[in-house]
This record gives structure tokens, sequence and C-alpha cells, in this order.
């Protein structure tokens, strides 16, 4: 396929900024998706990514292993797995155009769910088993169509009072297993990872690592109070540049 020097640009930067986000850096895969389905296009974008992110949950889980807490990836994997069939059927017939702005709505979606956490003054989050249907099926479905089910499992382990690092490493465990259960669907299924879209990942890679190491470090320090409004300003600009397009 003929990529542009300017899309080489995007998917990089998408590389690097998926790197920050899988040491640990959440709220920012957003910015990923947008940046990648700008350089590639919105489906082709879905499977050139996912082999990336299992490169980056393989690194969290052997970085932040000891921090995971499978009590609650027993609560929300078998759901999230619900999600993703669902996401395969919705998602295999789905036009070009119609795929895109599909991708639009779940990236501003997204934006809004998080910005309204974020505005919340009460912490208070239902934790039934309902609410963790609820979150697993809409991360699931949002995962296989557009990589983007972050905003519902943030908010699960957020109701869940679980500390940063136990988050992290909950998190990095529940991604690497979805993640593969996702490949067969995307090769198989809507062929959107080819021996072609494995090469790309290859020149890829770097942009990973390069943004894992820049991430651990960041997390350490980072303060997210103006970061986030930032980040979700920023995402919600680019999912209107892509829907325009």
């Amino acid at each position: 396929m003929e990529i542009t020097f300017t899309s080489w640009i995007l998917a990089f930067l998408a590389s690097f900024v998926l790197g920050i986000s899988k040491a640990g850096v959440k709220g920012i895969a957003v910015i990923i998706i947008t940046l990648m389905a700008l350089a590639f296009g919105a489906r082709a974008s879905t499977g050139l990514l996912v082999p990336l992110f299992v490169m980056g949950d393989i690194f969290a889980v052997a970085y932040y292993n000891k921090h995971a807490q499978w009590k609650y990836i027993r609560r929300f994997l078998p759901w999230m797995m619900s999600g993703v069939v669902l996401g395969v059927i919705l998602g295999n017939d789905l036009p070009e155009d119609t795929f895109k702005v599909a991708m639009v709505i779940v990236i501003l979606g997204s934006v809004v769910m998080m910005t309204w956490w974020d505005m919340r003054k009460s912490k208070v989050v239902p934790t039934h088993w309902g609410f963790a249907g609820i979150m697993g099926i809409m991360a699931g479905i949002t995962t296989m169509i557009g990589n983007l089910a972050g905003a519902f499992s943030n908010i699960f382990f957020l109701a869940m009072r679980i500390p940063k690092n136990e988050f992290i490493g909950t998190a990095a465990w529940l991604f690497l297993i979805i993640n593969l259960f996702k490949l067969p669907f995307h090769i198989l299924i809507w062929k959107t990872i080819t021996f072609d879209t494995l090469l790309i990942n290859a020149k890829l890679l770097p942009g990973v690592v390069l943004g894992l190491f820049f991430g651990v470090r960041l997390v350490r320090i980072i303060r997210e109070a103006h970061y986030r409004k930032m980040i979700l300003l920023l995402t919600a600009l680019g999912a209107l540049i892509l829907l325009f397009r």
C-alpha cells in the first residue's frame, strides 16, 4: 500500500502516544485512534493498532504484574468478551463512511463521558453486577469497532476505588487478554490484519518502545487536573477533524 510521509508521521506519533498510554498514563487512548485513523482511514486503523496494543500490553503486564487485582478482571472480562462478539457483528458490514462516523461518535462519546466523570462532585458509583455488565459490554463493543474501551473500563475501575498502580496492573492484564481475543476476528472475519499491516507494525514498533520508556517516567510525576482537560479538548478536536476529513 502507498503511504505518504504525513501518514507515517501521524502513525509514528500515534505509536509513541500508545506507548505512553500503556505505561500507565490513562485517558489519552482516543488520541491514538484519531491519529491512526487520520493516517490510514477508520477501518484499516483498527487492525493496524491491535498488534501494537498487544506489544504495549505485554510490557505493561511485565512491569506492573505484581499490582494486578484479578477479582476485578473476573468480574469485568466475561462481559467485555460478549461485547467484542457484538462489536464483530455490528461492525463487519459497515461501509467505510458509516464506520468513520461511528468511530467519531464513539470518540466524542468517550470524551463526554470522561468529562462528565471529572466534573461530578459525587464519586459514588453503583457497584452492582449490572453496572459491571453494562460497562463491560460497552467496552467490548467499542474496543472491537474502534479500540476505544478505555472510557468504560476506566469508569469501572474508578468505581472500584483502585489505587494508581493496581489500576494500571489490572488494566494491563485485562487488555492483553481482550486484545489477544480480538486478533482472530480481525484476521479471519474483518481481514484488517494482514502480512502488509504487520510489516507496518514492525516499522512503528520503535515509536511504541520510546513511548513506553517516556510514559513510565511520566506516570511517576503526572498531575491530572489541567492535563486531562487539555487531552479531552485535543481529542474532541481530532475527532472533528476526522469527521470532516
